[in-house]
């Protein structure tokens, strides 16, 4: 089918001249810990060059990733901008990873404070610049040319400010961003980040760590483009938003199967169109069908903007099969979901791939391996990645990334008087829920994504049938798993037990009635594989072996024993975990990512048993 089109955008080298060609050549990554092979590919002059934002493309952009000055200040220092720097930062990778060139610590009582001049002579004529950042964590304030642009807190999700009138007449402007982060010392979503890193919690990320880019738009311009499949009615709502629309301006939609059109509509700026798309081809992980979409806001018959994007015809149920237990559906159909826990680290960048090659490598291997589904673990990534598992076939189960801990966690579904509730401060509770609405907005486009997990094993869990009933009615196009591990509430539409190591379900005839049963979490079984290590003492895992042999036969034991659990009432299994992150080695790969520790082929063949559609059969069907 006909390819969405991604511009590359300007080589930093050009927009900085010899001094900069010179800074990038004496840049050189962070040694003394293992890193991917992608790391030699990282060219500092141009990192992460390919376009942000693939669910809405436009072709007029700039890419300005590369190196930045830097200075990690007291926060006593105050809000001004240091007047000399520590040196270059290589963005887009966070302060401590060791391909920013920096890999240092900064904490709750330091500031981190990003610099750079870049080549930009803007053209205004009834257009807008936005510079957009894809995620800083966690607090991040922007001046262009010494004047505030905006401020944003969250680490996960994308912002961007519209900086027309802070640019200079001269063809060069200045870019400051002041960043502070508390890291597990604060009450925001930070996943696995901790400032004493050990066990299953990590090395902390402090700053820019997604690509930061430049656009130029018209002055009225689409802002968002929201496409929501309903198969049944054979039809796609495409909701797209727009600023600073004109009385008599129009939207128009197109949607087309590579060259062919199969749809279009008009419709008033901001309200949603409905195309009808008759014979669909349905998205699966088996046929990832994908239609293109190119959306154009007109007035007076002529194009004021237009940008490319795509959309699934898909679909995310539950039904009840034929012993009255709820199921999870794709397209009407059950279908077993099966897939590695994914926590989407890297030894060199930590949150950041080095390049983009490396971000699509852990998908590709994992649909090679036979699974069907990832759960994106307590992180959030680029909309690359999430365009990769539309494009590839790959379901997700998008966690919310956990933060402000403490609360007492019962993972025993039916019991009762252990669990509590966190005491969250009014000023935590607030930023939870920005920040959930904020990921939710930005990667509800993604037909990939098909479970949404706002809490993780009672971490920071709180008012769990508030925020669960919000996020159904907020999204109903997606299922809902309420607290993945525990602690348990008849809220959401699963259950999900984490058991380790070996898979076992929540009995269907206690809990089969009303909620999908799965396993979210189990395996977690260990192999370190020397000088493929974070470290080469101390490493763990919860079930560990002395070879791959090993490890493979008592993986394909758990195998195994799924079938029957299947036609009892199984939905999805999860297991821990797709590479080895820091101490801990119970990967399907190394960290590094050097060693698969499987036999992919032996994988892919075990793994297809499970997909046997005759194991349930749904009522009425």
């Amino acid at each position: 089918m006909k390819k969405v089109v991604l511009s590359l955008g300007v080589l930093l080298g050009s927009l900085y001249g010899p001094a900069y060609a010179q800074q990038t050549a004496d840049w050189k990554y962070v040694q003394g810990k293992i890193v991917t092979p992608w790391a030699e590919k990282v060219v500092a002059a141009n990192p992460l060059p390919e376009y942000p934002r693939p669910q809405m493309t436009r072709p007029n952009w700039q890419n300005i990733n590369g190196l930045w000055n830097y200075a990690i200040v007291p926060q006593s220092a105050g809000d001004t901008k240091p007047s000399t720097f520590d040196g270059k930062i290589l963005v887009p990778f966070a302060v401590e990873s060791a391909l920013s060139g920096v890999g240092k610590t900064v904490g709750k009582d330091s500031i981190l404070w990003y610099q750079r001049l870049i080549d930009f002579a803007p053209k205004l004529k009834d257009q807008r610049v936005l510079i957009h950042f894809g995620a800083v964590d966690w607090k991040a304030e922007v001046f262009v040319n010494g004047k505030p642009a905006g401020s944003h807190q969250g680490g996960y999700d994308p912002f961007s400010f519209d900086i027309t009138d802070l640019l200079v007449k001269k063809k060069q402007q200045e870019i400051v961003v002041k960043v502070w982060d508390p890291s597990s010392d604060g009450p925001q979503p930070r996943g696995k980040q901790i400032k004493n890193p050990h066990g299953i919690w990590y090395t902390p990320v402090t700053g820019i760590w997604q690509t930061v880019w430049l656009e130029t738009v018209a002055t009225s311009h689409i802002t968002s483009v929201t496409p929501v499949a309903d198969i049944d009615k054979q039809t796609l709502t495409v909701n797209t938003a727009v600023a600073g629309a004109g009385a008599a301006d129009k939207v128009k939609i197109t949607a087309w199967d590579g060259v062919n059109k199969v749809a279009e509509q008009e419709v008033a700026p901001n309200q949603p169109a409905t195309l009808n798309i008759s014979d669909a081809k349905l998205w699966s992980p088996d046929a990832p069908n994908l239609y293109n979409l190119t959306v154009t806001l007109t007035r007076n018959g002529k194009p004021v903007d237009e940008v490319k994007s795509y959309a699934a015809m898909r679909k995310i149920g539950v039904q009840v099969d034929e012993n009255g237990i709820q199921r999870m559906t794709l397209n009407n159909k059950f279908l077993f979901q099966y897939g590695p826990l994914d926590q989407g680290w890297w030894p060199d960048g930590l949150y950041t791939a080095p390049t983009d090659e490396a971000l699509k490598f852990d998908i590709l291997k994992t649909k090679e391996m036979g699974f069907n589904m990832i759960r994106k673990h307590v992180k959030v990534e680029p909309a690359r990645w999430y365009r990769y598992c539309d494009e590839l076939g790959m379901l997700v189960w998008q966690d919310m990334p956990s933060g402000d801990l403490g609360n007492n966690w019962e993972m025993r579904p039916g019991i009762t008087g252990n669990e509590t509730d966190k005491k969250r401060t009014p000023e935590s509770e607030n930023i939870y829920k920005t920040e959930w609405k904020a990921i939710m907005d930005a990667n509800r486009f993604f037909p990939s994504i098909v479970v949404w997990v706002p809490f993780n094993e009672a971490w920071g869990q709180f008012k769990t049938a508030e925020i669960t009933n919000w996020t159904m009615q907020y999204d109903p196009s997606r299922l809902v798993n309420s607290a993945s591990g525990g602690n348990f509430e008849p809220v959401g539409h699963i259950i999900d037990l984490h058991n380790y190591p070996a898979p076992v379900m929540p009995r269907p005839d206690l809990f089969g009635e009303k909620q999908i049963i799965v396993l979210g979490e189990f395996g977690g079984l260990g192999l370190p594989v020397d000088q493929h290590v974070w470290q080469q003492k101390d490493n763990w895992g919860y079930q560990s072996f002395k070879n791959q042999e090993e490890l493979y036969n008592r993986y394909a034991t758990f195998i195994d024993r799924f079938e029957p659990l299947i036609k009892k009432g199984l939905s999805a299994a999860v297991y821990t975990q797709t590479t080895d992150v820091e101490v801990e080695t119970n990967g399907l790969m190394t960290y590094d990512r050097k060693v698969i520790k499987f036999p992919e082929t032996k994988l892919k063949q075990i793994h297809s048993k499970l997909y046997d559609p005759s194991f349930v059969k749904l009522r009425g069907k």
